[in-house]
């Protein structure tokens, strides 16, 4: 961090620190996308916290909480460490949370604590952004805990040579690692790894040289959003579905907004992910009753809306813990093994890493009362994040 910004951090909390010791509203900086070509996954956090609102109202430890909304539309690092300062500075906010893309959360990070702000991830996976500051905690998941199940099923289920294809930044690399770690520790062989950038669009040359590997299986990562969708029609249109190449991937893949558009030509495809519109629970069927009634239908419902709704509980939670006082130390100690039950399933926070542990779960890409759906097929419970397991 740079001196201006280091003096200018420095100033907002000593500003806040001289007044009162209980802040009459506590304001939490949200960074999304809100809008561009990733709008849905942004919306989606502002649909989980507006849920969790109408749930539990806006006061806790009797104070206001106020939720500003920034917009950081597409993977922009000085773009979004600019708005934390912004939020961090002019706005004074004590918490900030969101973030999509990890270059953006990696930006964030290094301003977190000289400005005394915990930072609350609501999507970014890559397992190394808890690490950039001791006041990070995240509800979404990591790469290594959607990916190691996968790497498992496509062994269980006859997998022998399979080629990756993931997108060439930091939660891609981490997806690549941890399905080649597992799979090859469980005897298979890993034929083709292909990182793609990030603004790829045309996709046939990556399937031909799927194709030209020998590939009896591909398992594919790329961030939620139009690259998922033209990853998967090139799978489909470039024949490798008709010839019997499967496809597993993270269920970044295939969202639910996307199953309309991919169509019945993608019944059958496996992800495997922490949460799916279909996962039957009172807790999954209350939580879409409330989007609804804060105008999120299930067909626009992504998985960014369950770790937006779960990380307000996890911001409630700090304020309660501080009683309004900006004490990062001892809001991130309060949720450090904190347990609940989650529309998505039973999750913690970890005291030891600050990630979620959760349930994931195999799903297929399947038909029910004319809709396509993730069905759930199998449970893999209580997952870490597999990359800071020791061996």
């Amino acid at each position: 961090m740079n001196k201006a910004v280091n003096y200018a951090c420095a100033l907002a909390v000593a500003g806040l620190m001289s007044g009162a010791a209980h802040a009459d509203t506590i304001k939490v900086g949200v960074i999304g996308t809100m809008s561009g070509p990733y709008a849905l996954f942004g919306q989606n956090f502002k649909a989980g916290i507006e849920a969790w609102v109408a749930e539990n109202g806006n006061k806790v430890a009797g104070h206001d909480v106020e939720f500003i909304y920034r917009d950081e539309e597409s993977p922009n690092p000085a773009k979004s460490k600019a708005l934390a300062q912004e939020l961090i500075v002019k706005d004074k906010v004590h918490y900030i949370a969101g973030l999509y893309f990890t270059p953006d959360a990696m930006a964030v990070a290094p301003l977190l604590e000289e400005a005394k702000t915990p930072m609350i991830v609501f999507n970014a996976a890559t397992s190394a952004i808890v690490e950039k500051s001791p006041y990070i905690v995240r509800t979404s998941f990591t790469m290594w805990q959607n990916t190691v199940p996968a790497a498992k099923v496509a062994k269980a289920k006859g997998a022998k040579k399979v080629a990756i294809a993931v997108t060439d930044y930091g939660p891609g690399i981490d997806a690549e690692a941890a399905f080649k770690k597992t799979f090859e520790a469980d005897g298979g062989t890993i034929v083709e790894a292909i990182r793609m950038p990030i603004a790829t669009t045309d996709f046939s040359p990556i399937m031909q040289r799927i194709k030209s590997s020998g590939a009896d299986t591909i398992f594919t990562f790329l961030p939620a959003g139009p690259p998922t969708l033209g990853f998967v029609k090139g799978y489909i249109d470039n024949g490798l579905k008709a010839a019997g190449v499967k496809l597993i991937s993270t269920g970044d893949v295939v969202t639910e907004p996307d199953l309309p558009n991919i169509g019945d030509n993608g019944l059958g495809i496996l992800s495997t992910y922490h949460y799916a519109v279909s996962h039957a629970s009172p807790e999954n069927k209350a939580f879409l009753e409330r989007l609804a009634k804060v105008g999120t239908s299930a067909d626009n419902v992504t998985m960014t809306s369950v770790a937006a709704y779960d990380g307000a509980r996890v911001i409630y939670k700090m304020i309660e813990a501080t009683q309004g006082q900006r004490d990062p130390e001892k809001a991130v100690a309060a949720v450090k093994g904190m347990k609940w039950v989650s529309p998505r399933g039973p999750v913690s926070i970890d005291p030891a890493t600050r990630h979620i542990t959760q349930n994931v779960y195999l799903r297929e890409v399947a038909k029910e009362n004319g809709k396509l759906i993730n069905k759930e097929l199998q449970t893999f419970e209580a997952q870490p994040d597999w990359a800071l397991v020791k061996n």
